[in-house]
């Protein structure tokens, strides 16, 4: 039986989503608690990998197991074997022509940045930080920019892994509540730190450094070397995938919610 899992976590302990040979992952920490509740060893197929200190709301994984258990089994069961900074939010069979990665349409992430001269102290870790002001037209200014089919690789890690650099951005909120900001990003795929290299340059435009027409050249460049530098993973959730409704695959969970 195919069982698909909503997973929450915090990443600021965590070497990434992926396991790795002698690394702390969430995928290591995952997979340990479902193997200890169904007695025996299960590996999991997750929708996005995220990077160390990344924060999932609504990761989603798949697995096949001979195991049969209620759907809320394999949610509170399983709870009890992860650490208090991972959890599974729901659970459901979607059968065996699901798959968490190729089954998604897109997907979903969000920026959380606190604009402030103090760095942050109650909220270290669980956002980015950005001492200059901000100005929100240029950001969306910026932003305007970038929406549509493009060639990404100005945005693209040297270490990544897809097929193809040309993705879809589908849209780029900005939106701001007192001293934080919230950017949203849903495209039909990422590449390897592209949501925090697109927030390096939205940064640079929005704090007057450069303009929103540097952005198109950066785009058109197709060169990494000509962008702003990687911004920080502290504030960067993977809100979750997003699939076609008859699957019935949750979209929403309480930590959306807790998210300004």
């Amino acid at each position: 039986m195919r069982v698909a899992l909503g997973v929450s976590y915090r990443g600021g302990g965590y070497n990434g989503w992926q396991s790795q040979p002698g690394g702390r992952t969430v995928q290591d920490a995952l997979e340990k608690g479902l193997s200890a509740f169904a007695a025996q060893p299960i590996r999991t197929m997750c929708a996005g990998r995220t990077d160390a200190g990344v924060h999932g709301i609504n990761q989603v994984v798949h697995f096949d197991t001979e195991v049969e258990r209620e759907p809320f089994s394999w949610v509170r069961g399983v709870n009890r074997y992860l650490p208090p900074d991972i959890a599974i939010q729901w659970s459901r069979f979607p059968g065996d022509a699901f798959h968490a990665r190729n089954s998604a349409r897109g997907r979903r992430y969000a920026y959380l940045l606190l604009e402030s001269p103090v760095r942050p102290a109650i909220e270290s870790g669980q956002c980015g930080w950005f001492f200059r002001p901000l100005d929100q037209a240029a950001l969306e200014a910026a932003a305007a920019r970038l929406i549509g089919e493009h060639d990404f690789s100005s945005f693209r890690s040297s270490e990544c892994q897809a097929a193809s650099p040309i993705k879809t951005l589908r849209e780029i909120s900005v939106q701001r509540r007192g001293a934080y900001w919230r950017f949203e990003f849903e495209a039909s795929a990422f590449l390897h730190h592209m949501v925090r290299n697109l927030m390096g340059c939205l940064l640079a435009v929005g704090s007057g450094t450069r303009s929103a027409d540097w952005v198109s050249d950066v785009l058109a460049a197709r060169d990494r070397k000509v962008a702003a530098p990687t911004f920080a993973p502290d504030g960067l959730y993977f809100l979750g995938p997003t699939y076609d409704a008859e699957l019935d695959i949750p979209r929403h969970v309480a930590a959306l919610d807790w998210l300004p």
